[in-house]
């Protein structure tokens, strides 16, 4: 039978997503804030355990689709270590060689995650570097560079389809404020922005979208200058989230609104959320809810009530040696001691002295 290897691997990807139930959304408890309802999409709790395992399933979905990948095919992927967990998920699945091309400073957990799955790590010195070394990986073996930074955002169905904004309306349909005043998403690829962006306007949504980048990443710069040529000679420090140059699925005509957030603030936040529900989260949460309580300190100030809504994009106990070490944090991050005050301060009164 014609493509029969290339059907039985989309039937175990179906398969495996009718196994998957959806995301929870879940509602954060401040009671400074009377009227502004913030709720965190949990993306944690994917098979595995980030936002980036429905990216893989996309990238997989595509790839197989337009023929790009066959029966032995050696996958390879440039990532910060999440997609390429995900993706070495997907390939186990579908029985295929898995290479994922990252900086050395990726996580040891995540690391460890990608050989759990019996994928392999090719390891480069700066984030730059990932790009190149994935192209000639691909080349050598003969195999398909999956390319995350170019087609995630036309790899999703933005329309619908049961994607990540789809879901976020479903859920929040029975809530106070259903229709969210703004979704706040950090880029990594810009993907996910690109399909929540488009999701609003094609059904004409009353919803902005504002993306938060962290430092020493060029999305910001590229948004407000118009030129996708910058880059940086500096990695994020807030690990799958910020780039070095402004890549392909980074879409700006989607976005309502950027800022740019410290990273000292992301850490200070993901300790904030800890307090507040329990759970360790990943410092691209962090990005995320600073950028969050900052429009809800706005929106508390001008009288405004309404619903936010943001990503847990990944838990924190991938992160216990960088972003729950007080070493690492002393020697990478830096004193965060103000924006732990602020975010004290916020928690009583509903006021964000930034």
């Amino acid at each position: 039978m014609k493509n029969s290897w290339v059907n039985q691997a989309i039937a175990k990807i179906e398969a495996d997503y009718q196994r998957s139930a959806d995301t929870h959304l879940i509602k954060l408890d401040i009671p400074s804030l009377s009227g502004i309802d913030i709720y965190l999409k949990d993306e944690s709790t994917h098979p595995t355990g980030s936002l980036k395992h429905r990216l893989a399933r996309s990238l997989f979905l595509y790839a197989l689709c337009n023929g790009w990948i066959k029966e032995g095919t050696t996958v390879i992927e440039s990532s910060s270590g999440s997609t390429a967990v995900s993706e070495a998920y997907f390939a186990r699945l579908l029985g295929l060689p898995f290479i994922a091309v990252m900086p050395r400073t990726t996580a040891k957990k995540k690391v460890q995650q990608i050989e759990f799955y019996g994928g392999r790590c090719h390891f480069v010195d700066h984030s730059s570097e990932i790009y190149a070394g994935s192209e000639r990986l691909a080349a050598q073996l003969d195999g398909h560079y999956m390319d995350q930074f170019t087609y995630a955002e036309r790899a999703t169905d933005w329309r619908g389809n049961n994607n990540i904004a789809n879901s976020i309306f479903e859920q929040m349909s029975r809530e106070a404020h259903p229709i969210p005043k703004w979704i706040v998403m950090s880029p990594g690829t810009g993907g996910t922005s690109a399909t929540i962006g488009r999701y609003i306007r094609y059904q004409q949504l009353d919803t902005q979208l504002c993306v938060v980048d962290p430092e020493h990443s060029v999305f910001y710069d590229y948004y407000t200058s118009g030129d996708n040529t910058i880059t940086s000679p500096h990695g994020s420090k807030i690990e799958g989230i910020g780039r070095p140059r402004a890549e392909p699925s980074f879409i700006p005509g989607v976005i309502d609104h950027m800022e740019q957030i410290p990273d000292c603030a992301s850490v200070a936040t993901i300790y904030w959320l800890e307090k507040l529900i329990g759970r360790k989260a990943g410092a691209s949460t962090g990005t995320n809810l600073y950028g969050v309580l900052q429009i809800a300190e706005r929106m508390h100030k001008n009288g405004e009530t309404g619903s936010l809504v943001t990503l847990l994009c990944d838990s924190g106990d991938r992160y216990l040696d960088t972003y729950y070490d007080p070493k690492w944090i002393a020697e990478n991050i830096g004193d965060y001691s103000e924006y732990e005050q602020q975010l004290n301060e916020f928690s009583q009164s509903g006021h964000l002295k930034v």
